[in-house]
């Protein structure tokens, strides 16, 4: 598929997001109706002392950051605004990035009211030395066709976005109707070529691990985001 990536924007003249467009108009590629980064989450860090962690052999991470029950609300509020941006005719596949998304995604679409499928993609940008290679290589590609499609890329944190901007332009070429990021926690710290229309939470610049964000593929199961 022959097609180019357009930008208009990313903020409008009214402080408003502006948009994205793939041209030839076979695939669309919008984001909007977005808040400005500063706004976009009014969520706060919980910063409740962590407990002695069973699930860790009674070690402790240094804070809780986001409590269960702050994650809870957070992504049944994701699943509400997700489910009302899409006509009903649309065709919504959701697309977990993993290992990272894999509980984030199970609960969010579980709030999502209405049909769609679920698939999954691992993706990795690193050479055999785990120096950033400049290409991302999917190691396990989803089946699913993404022709004429609404496609939601979830993501548990976004961090350097040198993954995401490489993803992108692989799945924009598979010609589908709208592409969107939703993603748990965002640092701020990158320029993405596509930023997320979706973001649960702002991340702090601390090392995240739990609810699916792990340290040496520890820490996964924890049902809160904590910092160690």
């Amino acid at each position: 598929m022959d097609s180019r990536l357009d930008r208009v924007g990313p903020w409008g003249g009214d402080g408003r997001p502006g948009s994205w467009a793939l041209q030839p108009a076979r695939a669309r590629l919008v984001l909007c109706d977005v808040e400005p980064p500063r706004r976009r989450s009014r969520a706060i860090a919980d910063s409740e002392a962590a407990p002695r962690e069973p699930r860790l052999g009674g070690q402790a991470l240094k804070r809780v950051v986001y409590s269960e029950e702050r994650i809870r609300q957070r992504v049944a509020e994701m699943g509400r605004q997700i489910a009302a941006a899409y006509p009903d005719d649309a065709e919504l596949l959701v697309l977990g990035l993993l290992k990272g998304s894999f509980i984030f995604l199970a609960d969010l679409v579980r709030e999502i009211d209405r049909p769609l499928q679920v698939d999954f993609l691992l993706a990795s940008s690193y050479g055999s030395e785990r120096v950033t290679s400049g290409e991302v290589e999917l190691l396990y590609d989803s089946g699913a066709s993404l022709e004429g499609r609404s496609v939601i890329l979830v993501e548990d944190i976004v961090d350097s976005g040198n993954t995401m901007n490489r993803l992108v332009p692989v799945l924009l070429e598979r010609g589908p109707e709208s592409l969107e990021i939703c993603a748990l926690l965002h640092k701020r710290i990158t320029n993405l070529d596509l930023e997320p229309r979706w973001v649960g939470f702002e991340a702090p610049k601390e090392f995240l691990v739990g609810y699916g964000l792990d340290y040496s593929e520890n820490f996964r199961h924890l049902p809160y985001i904590g910092s160690i």
